[in-house]
């Protein structure tokens, strides 16, 4: 485990305590620009976070959900959502989670996703594979669509586009389709309960370090069009296998 995966883990569980203190009392929900909530916690979990990150490595990049962009032509950028999944915390329901990830140049390295709610500490680091609980991961050794399972999320873009036709007829043909939405079914996709997950409604804050886990489990990771993740990625594919992925990108982008 490298000092970075140390440093996450620390910076996760600080978060964690923060979160849970908020969770299980009273707090004020304010809404951003967007119309999405914000809480005291979201803003002091990424406080802590910051703070355990940027004091072993305050050369590095950091880009928050609540606190935004610091140096950020720097060679190492972590990537920060302190909550993902506020308007389930705001709800007091357990759907939610911290998203820490590594980038290098343009290449996510390492992630960690947390869900205090459901005590899952999800992590993985470039070559050294994906974990939870300290427990391996492996996705399952699904390869087609008849055979697999399915995971929609956020998928508002993606029914106004051409391709919500073509959803539809992967629809009927795979042999279960479910919407776990949010952490939960990349978890579930890293750890070989689910083969696939589409959504097209996500920022990159959301889906970094699940992208790793997913990646390093086994599984392959891109945006719906098959290119790789970047910081202006807003949508998801992945798969249990290349050959899973494949059949799917080639469904979904399917022109007459």
């Amino acid at each position: 485990m490298s000092p970075f995966l140390q440093t996450a883990l620390e910076a996760a569980r600080a978060a964690q305590e923060i979160i849970l203190h908020y969770y299980q009392g009273s707090f004020a929900v304010e809404l951003k620009a967007d119309q999405s909530p914000v809480t005291i916690a979201d803003v002091e979990a990424e406080k802590a976070i910051k703070a355990i990150i940027l004091a072993r490595f305050p050369e590095h990049g950091f880009f928050g959900e609540e606190t935004g962009k610091t140096n950020p032509d720097a060679e190492y950028t972590w990537l920060i959502d302190p909550i993902d999944g506020t308007k389930s915390f705001v709800r007091r329901y357990g759907m939610f989670s911290t998203q820490i990830a590594l980038m290098k140049g343009s290449e996510l390295i390492l992630g960690v996703s947390n869900a205090p709610a459901f005590k899952e500490m999800t992590y993985a680091e470039q070559g050294c594979g994906a974990f939870i609980q300290d427990q391996p991961l492996k996705v399952s050794q699904c390869t087609t669509i008849a055979q697999a399972a399915l995971s929609l999320g956020n998928i508002a873009t993606l029914a106004a586009s051409p391709q919500w036709q073509n959803l539809g007829k992967i629809i009927p043909q795979v042999q279960r389709i479910r919407g776990y939405g949010d952490f939960l079914h990349y978890h579930l996709l890293a750890s070989g309960k689910l083969d696939a997950v589409i959504e097209s409604d996500v920022n990159i804050l959301d889906i970094a370090a699940l992208s790793v886990i997913v990646t390093e489990a086994g599984g392959v990771f891109t945006d719906l069009t098959g290119k790789p993740l970047n910081l202006n990625s807003t949508t998801v594919l992945a798969a249990a296998s290349q050959e899973l992925h494949q059949q799917l990108l080639e469904s979904l982008n399917y022109k007459d």
